[in-house]
C-alpha cells in the first residue's frame, strides 16, 4: 500500500484559485505587512486560536485568549481554559513541526489535548461516527495514517494542494477520539508554513469559522463523491480570502510610515470621485472580495461616514461630512 494516492481531480476552479493565491503571495512578499511585526503576528495568531476553537464550540473569544496569553486570570470552565491553553501551546510550535513526520503530528495532538484527554497523542481505540460518516475501524487507523504521511512526504503535487488534500483525508480517517478538527486545521497551516513562512501570518482558521457551515458541507460533499475535490476548492477560497484581508489590516503605529492608507479611507476616497461606483467595482479596484467590501461599507455606515441614496442598482453613495 506504499503507493497510496488520495483521490482528487484538478478542476479549472482549483487552477484559477491556485494562480490567484500565488499572485497574492508575490504581492505580500513585497508588502510592508511582511516585515516582522510582532504586534500583527500576535493579533493574527489570536484570531487563529479563537477561530479554530469556536468551530468546536469554545467561545471564550479573542479578548479572553489575549488575557490568557498575557498571563491574566479569566473566567471560564476548566475544559474551556484547558482547550485554550492546549491550542496556544500547540500553535506556539507551528514553525518547528516537520510537516511530513507523523510523530510530530502525534506530538501536536499530545500538546493540544493533554489536559483534556487521557489518550492525548495516541490513535483512538473506539469506533466514531461524524454525522453520516462512519470513520474507519480503529485497527485500520495506524496504517491509514502511515500511508497518508508517506504520500505527503513523497508526492510531487503542489504544497498548496497537498495541504488541502491532507486536511480532508485526515478528517475522513478521524484518527483521534477528540481534537481531530483542531489538529486537521493546525496541520494544514503547518504544511503551508513549510511551503512559505508567510502563511503563518494568515488567520485562515478564523475565515473558516466565518464559513463554518460551508466547511462541513465541503467535507460532506467530498465524502459523498469519494474524493477531496470539493474540499480543495473550498479551502483554497478560504486561503485566498485570508490573504486578501491581511493586506488591508489596520497596522499598528510601530510600523514604518509607508504603510498603505487604510482600506476604509481608500473606499471614501474612491467614492468621492465616483458616487455611482458598484461594490463589484470597488472589490476589483481594491483587490478584495465583494464580501469584504460589503463588510467595509457596513462599517462606514456604522461610523456615519457613508450613506446610500436610492437602491443598490440605480442609487448612489453620499459621503457624510462632519
Amino acid at each position: 500500500m506504499n503507493n497510496y494516492t488520495p483521490p482528487y481531480k484538478i478542476t479549472s476552479k482549483i487552477l484559477k484559485l491556485s494562480t490567484q493565491i500565488s499572485e497574492e503571495l508575490t504581492k505580500l512578499q513585497f508588502s510592508s505587512i511582511t516585515k516582522v511585526n510582532p504586534m500583527l503576528r500576535k493579533k493574527n495568531r489570536i484570531k487563529t486560536l479563537a477561530g479554530t476553537l469556536e468551530i468546536e464550540g469554545n467561545f471564550l473569544g479573542e479578548e479572553k485568549i489575549t488575557s490568557i496569553i498575557d498571563g491574566k486570570k479569566v473566567l471560564g470552565s476548566v475544559k474551556e481554559l484547558a482547550e485554550v491553553q492546549g491550542a496556544i501551546k500547540a500553535y506556539d510550535k507551528l514553525e518547528s513541526y516537520r510537516y511530513d513526520e507523523l510523530d510530530d503530528l502525534l506530538l501536536a495532538h499530545k500538546i493540544l489535548m493533554d489536559e483534556i484527554l487521557t489518550t492525548a497523542g495516541s490513535f483512538r481505540s473506539v469506533n466514531v461516527q461524524v454525522g453520516e460518516h462512519i470513520a474507519p475501524q480503529p485497527s485500520m487507523v495506524s496504517d491509514l495514517m502511515t500511508d497518508l504521511f508517506t504520500w505527503l512526504k513523497n508526492s510531487d503535487e503542489h504544497m498548496l494542494l497537498k495541504s488541502c488534500i491532507f486536511h480532508y483525508e485526515f478528517e475522513f480517517i478521524h484518527p483521534f477520539s477528540d481534537g481531530n478538527g483542531r489538529i486537521g486545521r493546525l496541520w494544514q497551516s503547518v504544511i503551508l508554513n513549510s511551503y512559505n513562512p508567510l502563511f503563518s501570518l494568515l488567520p485562515t482558521e478564523s475565515i473558516v469559522r466565518d464559513h463554518q457551515e460551508e466547511y462541513y458541507k465541503a467535507i460532506e460533499n467530498s465524502t459523498e463523491q469519494g474524493e477531496s475535490t470539493p474540499f480543495i476548492e473550498f479551502m483554497l477560497e478560504m486561503i485566498l480570502e485570508s490573504m486578501q484581508n491581511i493586506k488591508n489590516v489596520n497596522v499598528p503605529n510601530s510600523v514604518p510610515k509607508n504603510v498603505p492608507i487604510k482600506r476604509l479611507d481608500k473606499i471614501i476616497e474612491i467614492i468621492s470621485e465616483n458616487r455611482a461606483i458598484t461594490i463589484a467595482e470597488l472589490a476589483s479596484l481594491l483587490d478584495v472580495t465583494d464580501k469584504t467590501i460589503k463588510r467595509d461599507i457596513a462599517k462606514l455606515k456604522e461610523q456615519h461616514r457613508l450613506t446610500r441614496v436610492g437602491s443598490l442598482k440605480s442609487g448612489h453613495w453620499e459621503i457624510v461630512h462632519e
